[in-house]
Order: C-alpha cells, then structure tokens, then sequence
C-alpha cells in the first residue's frame, strides 16, 4: 500500500487550529489536491437528529449504521464502552487520497504545524517539547524558536510549506518567503523558508 502523506495542525483550545485547516483544504483543493481531515474531539459528539432513521437504528442497538444518498454517505461506529479507536485505526479507514490533514492528536508522531493565538485558552508553547512540530503558525510576534515561523493568516505560504514538507506530488515551487504570497502579509512575517532548508527565525514583526 502506497505511504499516506499526513500533516497535522497541533494546537490548544481557541488557538486557530479549525480556521486553519479549513483555510489549508480549501487552498489544496484548488490547487487540484484531494485532501481528507482527521479531527479529534476531547468530547462527546453527535452527527445524528434525534428521531431520524438512522438515529432510531442505533438507539435500538446497532453497532455501525451507514446511511447512504446519492451525495454522500456515513458510517456511525458506536463504541458502547469499548476503547477509542488508535490513531492508525482511523487513517486506515479513510479513502487514497494526496493528503490528510490531522486537527488535534497532539502526541502523534506526524509532522506538524503549531496554532498560536494571544486569545487560546492555554498559551504554553508546544513545539519546544513536540519535536514533530515543524513550524509556527501565530497571529503574534514569536522569538528564540529555530523553527519557520508564519502569519497565523497566510494561509498560501502556509500551503506551500505543507506542500514541501509532504513532497505532494505535482506542485509548484513555493516563492521565498518575501515572494508574490507573502507580500500582502510583508508587514506581518517574521520568519523565512526555503524548500529542504532550515528557516531563519527573525523574532519580530
């Protein structure tokens, strides 16, 4: 079977992590990309309606319920008390595609970028215990970290990192850092990169 290419955006709670990915897939996926996400949930959560079909199927006992149309279909796994499901349990179940994008599992060993925000509920850096965290994505000025630092918003120079990182096949040479998609967020840059080399951190805006 064909290696999966897998980068996961690392993060706390309300530091980025969902604006991130979103803004990640939909550039991949116009870029041409087939990209499927993984996101953990630290909570109970609930894709179903109360009352629907499927919803009574499972109250009823089912142990998988697949409802399937003509636009899309779902397979709901009831755990019923049995452990959650690893990490590569799940990645086994998704279909080939060119990436998966990882939101959460923060102590996976995939390369990953870590969110940063002033207003996230934890503001303890991960990366300098994480050595799988391959960049900074922060809305705020980050110093003394030899890692490659961005705009938390630019999200095309983000892209091109990701796309280098995972070699996805097909693409284009990302610009430098001081290239055609960074300049709109010049002002706001505070770290450079080049495909295969290591960033310089400038720990400023």
């Amino acid at each position: 079977m064909t290696e999966r290419r897998i980068f996961g955006i690392s993060g706390w709670k309300n530091s980025g992590k969902t604006g991130l990915a979103v803004r990640i897939v939909a550039e991949l996926t116009r870029r041409g990309f087939q990209v499927s996400t993984i996101k953990h949930a630290h909570h109970d959560f609930d894709i179903d309606k109360v009352g629907a079909d499927s919803y009574r199927h499972r109250q009823a006992g089912a142990h998988e319920v697949t409802i399937v149309s003509g636009t899309r279909y779902a397979i709901m796994h009831e755990l019923r008390g049995a452990p959650e499901p690893s990490f590569e349990e799940i990645l086994a179940r998704l279909a080939p595609c060119d990436l998966v994008l990882i939101e959460g599992y923060k102590r996976e060993p995939i390369p990953k970028i870590e969110a940063r925000r002033l207003e996230a509920s934890n503001r303890t850096p991960l990366a300098p215990s994480d050595p799988h965290i391959v960049a900074i994505a922060a809305d705020h000025a980050v110093a003394d970290i030899d890692l490659p630092v961005f705009d938390l918003d630019d999200t095309m120079a983000i892209a091109d990192f990701i796309a280098v990182t995972v070699n996805l096949p097909g693409r284009k040479t990302p610009p430098e850092t001081g290239g055609a998609s960074c300049r709109a967020s010049r002002s706001r840059q505070i770290s450079s990169w080049r495909p295969g080399g290591p960033a310089v951190s400038r720990g400023g805006w």
